[in-house]
């Protein structure tokens, strides 16, 4: 066993070496004492005092020897003890428990990796036991004492400390006969080993740090005394499907039941192939209720014999005798070859993932094949050992899932961000061609359908980044009653006449924090696609809900919070979703519609921006009978009414953004710019020259002096000249080299007080911090049109 270590600190040790070793600590004091006596009967002698100088010579002559030679004595002993505190630690080096080696007073001289945390095997030494035993007793020094004087008087010392459902046993002995070091090993342990064993009441041996151990009914059977040797032997036949003999004469199969703490189970099972008559599941009777799912497998692939727990897992009735790769599926390759690896001896003991295919839901379970054991067995029949794995198949797929739309949507972000730079030049520069020209001149059309297909592309673009949460929201304190009120006038016109809209709100529904002009994209989203799942008429109703959760709500892979929400449903009478696709419909670019007639980013748009507010959204379909979307929306607390972003303390509110207005009809022309009420000088910097040269010359138009730069470089060499005078700065936020809150941060400090202007195809999310921390500075959101940079412009040169 482990803890049985013992290296003898010398083969044979003189007479006189305990007693030295015990005056080592005061070799010292009778160093001094000798030189002291000797010193003064000389003084005496010399003076003619009469002192018996014999005796007092004598006397320090042996308290000078004895102090050198208890000094040397002791020094020898420290080095040998810190040498085999060393080679201690150096073979303990790779054991997963920590281990600590010590002194009798419990200064610790080496510990192992696992013990000291560092790159060396020693380098933990003189630090003191109290740290490591604080969490699991009352008055750590204490026990550590009482623990060494019980390991000096009975040798090995082993004591076990609980905290709930976990626990600590350690393990305490000499590492020699002189009991000069002391081995301490500390091991994790669960209450009940790691599947609650314990309660069980079945035999089971179980290994841990202080080795084999045997539980009061694999003593019953006579599993007493050392069991090593019955340990390996049981190890050994539970790999090849062998029966094991108990010391009582007693046949038992073992099965290898491997533990979360450390330690190892080996549970002591009846035979499985023993003559005694079998229930109609094919088991043993006592073995139909053991709570390990066991399947029998014969040598041509079908199911013998299955116990209750593994007939609840794969979904069969007992006496059912289907083909195993009937009962599961999804292993990459077939079933029987498998079990015929498994037969050969290829694919014994290794966990397989895979579906059962009965349960009608999905169920994932983990599967180990070993040969069935028993000499009545045919050769080549098998016993798998099952247990569920849909949790952690729900959490891989999770986490797969969560990567892809990670993935995707920092693309969408970075796609939206330069399509956002082409659009805002297309957009800007045919607003510039349109100042000049009505309806009448034989160019206004064609500039009017760039113009409304700019647009349009804009839209696409605010898809992209609804998707990737990367958009910009403007949350407010709203009622979903109203909005849901105005909404129905336009969702009416939208649905047709052959379709009826109806609306249901709750009594009692509290206030929610959103943006409204999302929150309406949303369920505009979900009516059209309510309409179009319902080509020969219906209903589309709108309801709403105001829900209490006591605990946790489960849909699907989502959780909800317990809470208080406001609920909106879209539910549909149309043709449905079916279930193969319905995990489906809120990846981006999915859609069941033809080409040419969706892109797929509805829902996926309504997906994002239901979470970027903080909500969930869900699906529930039949086929042939209808949809239902249901959103949740957390309410907010009574008082908590003022619409707008929280604000740091110390900081001063923030002038909003100006709305973006709706798309422009297409008849309608961009309405020609007021004349600035003053005048004033911009410095512009932007690394796009599309755009830098657009938005230049609409506001030269409007009569501003402007400065240009292609970076933040650029701008701070043009104001180290402080004859320029500058009343604007209007920058974009990304670019090469030193970015636009960099740059505004360092010219403010020379020029205070310069209002600020940030254009970004990114969100204003990601520039609060610097919105804050810069005062007067508002943000506007790319692509941006002639109109809103002009009054944008004007609005902070008035401030």
């Amino acid at each position: 066993m482990r803890d049985s270590l013992a290296l003898p600190l010398a083969a044979v040790r003189p007479p006189l070496m305990a007693p030295l070793l015990r005056l080592a600590p005061r070799g010292g004091l009778l160093v001094l004492a000798g030189a002291a006596i000797l010193v003064l009967t000389a003084i005496a002698a010399r003076f003619g005092q009469p002192v018996p100088a014999l005796v007092t010579a004598v006397a320090g002559a042996t308290a000078l020897v004895l102090g050198t030679a208890a000094l040397a004595i002791g020094w020898r002993a420290r080095r040998r003890q810190g040498r085999v505190s060393a080679v201690l630690a150096q073979a303990l080096a790779g054991d997963p428990d920590p281990v600590l080696v010590t002194d009798s007073q419990g200064l610790v001289l080496a510990a192992n990796l696992a013990a000291s945390g560092a790159g060396s095997a020693s380098g933990a030494a003189g630090t003191g036991l109290s740290a490591r035993l604080a969490s699991w007793c009352v008055d750590a020094d204490s026990v550590a004492a009482a623990l060494l004087a019980e390991a000096l008087r009975v040798g090995h010392v082993r004591r076990e400390f609980w905290r709930k459902d976990s626990g600590l046993r350690l393990s305490l002995h000499p590492a020699d006969r002189g009991a000069a070091l002391f081995v301490w090993r500390f091991s994790p342990i669960a209450r009940g080993g790691a599947r609650g064993l314990d309660a069980l009441g079945l035999p089971a041996l179980t290994r841990g740090a202080c080795g084999p151990s045997a539980n009061p009914e694999a003593r019953a059977l006579g599993a007493q005394g050392d069991l090593t040797d019955l340990w390996a032997e049981a190890a050994t036949r539970a790999g090849s499907g062998e029966l094991l003999s108990l010391p009582d004469g007693t046949q038992v199969q073992p099965l290898h039941v491997p533990a979360r703490d450390g330690s190892e189970d080996i549970l002591l099972l009846p035979p499985l192939g023993t003559s005694r008559p079998a229930s109609a599941d094919g088991f043993d009777p006592d073995a139909s209720d053991i709570p390990v799912a066991l399947v029998q497998i014969d040598p041509e692939g079908r199911i013998q014999g299955t116990n209750r727990l593994a007939r609840g897992l794969l979904g069969l009735v007992a006496g059912e005798t289907r083909f195993f790769w009937e009962v599961v599926e999804g292993l990459g390759r077939p079933v029987a070859d498998w079990l015929d690896d498994a037969r050969a001896g290829r694919a014994l003991g290794r966990p397989e993932v895979l579906r059962a295919a009965l349960t009608g839901q999905e169920t994932y379970v983990q599967i180990i094949l070993r040969r069935a054991p028993g000499p009545t067995r045919a050769p080549g029949s098998l016993v798998a050992v099952i247990s569920d794995a849909t949790e952690l198949k729900s959490l891989e797929a999770r986490f797969v899932q969560s990567q892809k739309m990670q993935a995707i949507g920092q693309l969408a972000g970075g796609i939206a961000h330069d399509f956002n730079n082409l659009l805002t030049a297309i957009s800007g520069h045919c607003d510039l061609l349109l100042l000049n020209r009505d309806r009448f001149d034989p160019d206004y059309n064609d500039l009017l359908q760039i113009h409304q297909n700019a647009n349009r592309a804009a839209a696409l673009v605010r898809q992209l980044l609804a998707f990737s949460r990367k958009q910009t929201l403007k949350p407010e304190v709203m009622t979903l009653e109203s909005m849901l009120e105005d909404l129905t006038h336009l969702l009416t016109r939208l649905v047709g006449e052959r379709i009826t809209l109806s609306l249901t709100n709750a009594a009692n529904l509290g206030a929610i924090r959103a943006d409204r002009r999302q929150l309406e994209q949303v369920i505009m989203n979900l009516v059209v696609n309510a309409r179009d799942a319902m080509p020969m008429g219906g209903t589309i109703s709108l309801e709403t809900e105001a829900r209490h959760l006591d605990a946790e709500l489960e849909h699907g892979r989502a959780r909800v919070p317990p809470g208080d929400y406001a609920l909106i449903r879209v539910v549909d009478q149309g043709i449905g979703i079916p279930a193969d696709i319905i995990d489906k419909i809120f990846e981006p670019f999915f859609t069941t519609k033809r080409l040419g007639e969706g892109t797929g980013l509805g829902l996926s748009t309504a997906y994002g921006i239901v979470k970027q507010m903080g909500g969930y959204i869900f699906c529930d379909s039949v086929e042939g009978a209808g949809t239902t979307f249901t959103l949740y929306f957390a309410v907010e607390a009574a008082g908590d009414t003022v619409p707008g972003r929280s604000v740091p303390p110390g900081a001063a509110a923030l002038p909003a953004s100006p709305a973006k207005p709706a798309p422009r009809s297409e008849t309608v022309p961009v309405p020609p710019l007021a004349a600035p009420s003053r005048g004033g000088s911009i410095l512009l910097v932007e690394d796009e020259a599309p755009v830098r040269a657009f938005a230049a010359r609409a506001l030269r138009l409007q009569g501003y002096q402007v400065f240009e730069a292609q970076d933040g470089e650029q701008a701070l060499e043009f104001l180290e000249n402080p004859a320029v005078r500058v009343d604007l700065f209007v920058t974009d936020v990304i670019m090469p080299g030193i970015d636009g809150p960099g740059w505004v941060t360092q010219a403010l400090r020379t020029r205070p007080g310069t209002p600020v202007v940030f254009v970004s195809g990114y969100t204003e999310d990601a520039l609060n911090a610097a919105l804050v921390r810069i005062p007067r500075a508002r943000f506007l959101g790319k692509p941006f049109s002639l109109h809103e940079l002009s009054e944008t412009i004007e609005a902070q040169l008035v401030v």
